[in-house]
C-alpha cells in the first residue's frame, strides 16, 4: 500500500481523473474573479471613465440657466441734460412774437445713472454650434474609457494566471506534505525493524541509534512541508479574498504537452495581448490630444437666446418681458505660440509611443520563445522524474526486502530511502513547475482563458 500511495504521489497521477477538467480550478477562478479587491478597484476605475465620457458627451446639449437679480441703488453718478439751455432761448423768443406768457421756463434737468430700482429675471440657453475642444475632448474620454477597460481585461489575465500558479504551489505543497508522512511511515517502519533484527542479535544497536536519526530527520522535513501548506493556501485564499485557512479542494491531472507550434503562438500572443491594444489606443488618445491642440487655432461658434423680464418693480407682462438671440463667435488669435508648441510635444509623444510599440511586440516575442521552451523543458522533466521515481522505488523495495532478511546493511537501506524520497519530491516539484510554466505560456500568448469565465 505505501508503495502504490508514494508513485501516486510522486507523479501526481489519478487513474480517476487523467482525463477530467480541472473543475475545481475554474471554480476558483470564477470566484476570485468576483471578489478580488484589486479586480474591483480596477473596475471602479473603469466605471469612473465611462461616467467621465457620459459627462463629455452633455456639453453637446444646450446649456440652459436661470438668472434673478433685483438691484436697490442710492447715489453713484448722475447725468446731466441741459433741456433748459436748449429750448429756453427758443421759448422767450416765441412769448416774443406772440406777446403772450405761453412758453414758460424750464429749468436743466440731472438723472441719476443708477436707477433706485430694478429687476431683471431671465433664462439663457448657449448651443454650441461647433467647439473643436468639446469634439476633441469627448474623443479622449472615450479612448481613456476604453484604455480603463483593456486594463480591466488585463488584470484579469493576470489573475487568472496568479491563481492558477498558486493552486499548483499548494499541491506542490500539498503532495510534498503527503510524501513527507509517507517517508515518515517508511522511516518508524525500518526503526522497528532495526529495533526487532537487534533483539535477534542480528544487528548493532548503531543500526538502531541511526534509525533513530533518520527518524528525527524526516520529521524536521515534516514540519517544514507543512509550514509550506500553510503558507501556500493562505496565499491563495487572499488572491480570493476569502479567509487564510479556508480548505482547498485538489484534483489530479495528468501533464499534456499543448501542440500549439511557436510561430502560431507567437503569431496569437501578437493578436491578443492586452499591451498592445492598451498601446494602440494611446496612440489614438495621442492623436485625439494633438488635434485638440491644433483646434484652438479654429473659432468656436455658440448660440445664445436670453428671455426674460426687466423693470423697476417686479412685474411679468407682456410690457415687461424681453428677448435677446446671438450668434456668438470666440476665437484665439495668438497665445504667444502655445499651441503650436504643445503640438509639437503631442507628435514627439506619438512617436515615443510608435517606438514603445515596437519594443513591446518584441518582448512578447522574446516572452514567447522562453516560456514556450520552458514548457518543453519543464515536461521533459516531468517525464524524467517519474521514470527515476518508479526506479528508485523499485530498487527501495528489493534492499528492503534484503534488509529485513539481514542481507544488507542499514546504510544501504537508508540510501535507498534518500533516493525515492528525493525522486518523488522531485516528481512532485516538476509537474507543479509545468504548470507554472503553463500557465505562463498561456498568458504570453493571451490564451488564458478570459472568454471562458
Amino acid at each position: 500500500m505505501i508503495r502504490s500511495f508514494l508513485i501516486t504521489v510522486a507523479l501526481g497521477l489519478s487513474s480517476t481523473f487523467l482525463q477530467a477538467q480541472n473543475s475545481y480550478l475554474d471554480s476558483y477562478i470564477r470566484e476570485g474573479l468576483t471578489s478580488n479587491k484589486r479586480l474591483k478597484q480596477k473596475q471602479l476605475d473603469y466605471a469612473g471613465d465611462l461616467s467621465a465620457l457620459k459627462e463629455a458627451k452633455g456639453l453637446f446639449f444646450p446649456d440652459i440657466s436661470m438668472n434673478a437679480r433685483y438691484t436697490v441703488a442710492r447715489g453713484g453718478r448722475t447725468i446731466e441734460f441741459p433741456v433748459g439751455d436748449l429750448l429756453n432761448p427758443v421759448y422767450s423768443t416765441l412769448n416774443m412774437l406772440t406777446g403772450t406768457e405761453s412758453f414758460p421756463q424750464i429749468e436743466n434737468q440731472e438723472f441719476s445713472f443708477y436707477r433706485p430700482t430694478e429687476h431683471e429675471t431671465k433664462v439663457s440657453l448657449v448651443q454650441p454650434i461647433f467647439n473643436s475642444d468639446i469634439v476633441q475632448n469627448y474623443k479622449i474620454k472615450k479612448q481613456y474609457a476604453e484604455v480603463a477597460r483593456i486594463d480591466v481585461e488585463r488584470y484579469k489575465r493576470e489573475l487568472i494566471k496568479e491563481i492558477t500558479k498558486a493552486y499548483y504551489d499548494y499541491k506542490k505543497a500539498h503532495n510534498l506534505l503527503l510524501l513527507a508522512d509517507t517517508s515518515l511511515s517508511l522511516v518508524q517502519e525500518n526503526l522497528r525493524v532495526s529495533q526487532k533484527l537487534f533483539d535477534n542479535d542480528k544487528v548493532t544497536i548503531d543500526e538502531v541509534y541511526r534509525s533513530e536519526s533518520e527518524l528525527s530527520k524526516v520529521e524536521v522535513q515534516r514540519a517544514q512541508a507543512n509550514m509550506l501548506v500553510e503558507a501556500s493556501r493562505a496565499y491563495f485564499n487572499f488572491l480570493l479574498n476569502r479567509s487564510l485557512d479556508v480548505s482547498v479542494e485538489l484534483m489530479e491531472e495528468r501533464p499534456v504537452l499543448p501542440g500549439v507550434p511557436l510561430d502560431e503562438a507567437t503569431r496569437l500572443a501578437l493578436q491578443n495581448r492586452d499591451e498592445l491594444q492598451q498601446i494602440e489606443e494611446y496612440k489614438q488618445l495621442n492623436q485625439h490630444v494633438t488635434a485638440l491642440h491644433q483646434g484652438k487655432n479654429i473659432p468656436g461658434v455658440f448660440g445664445v437666446v436670453d428671455y426674460g423680464f426687466q423693470g423697476e418693480q417686479y412685474s411679468f407682462t407682456s410690457e415687461d418681458d424681453f428677448m435677446l438671440a446671438s450668434l456668438v463667435m470666440k476665437w484665439n488669435l495668438f497665445q504667444g505660440s502655445t499651441n503650436h508648441r504643445k503640438v509639437q510635444q503631442s507628435r514627439i509623444q506619438g512617436e515615443k509611443l510608435d517606438e514603445l510599440y515596437l519594443e513591446t511586440q518584441q518582448q512578447i516575442s522574446l516572452e514567447v520563445i522562453n516560456n514556450f521552451y520552458g514548457l518543453q523543458a519543464a515536461y521533459e522533466s516531468v517525464e524524467s522524474a517519474g521514470t527515476q521515481t518508479r526506479s528508485a522505488m523499485r530498487a527501495y523495495e528489493l534492499i528492503n526486502r534484503k534488509y529485513r532478511e539481514g542481507q544488507s546493511s542499514l546504510l544501504e537501506l537508508i540510501d535507498a530511502r534518500t533516493n525515492v524520497t528525493s525522486a518523488a519530491a522531485n516528481s512532485i516539484v516538476a509537474t507543479s513547475e509545468y504548470y507554472s510554466r503553463l500557465a505562463d505560456f498561456e498568458f504570453a500568448m493571451g490564451t488564458n482563458g478570459l472568454e471562458n469565465y
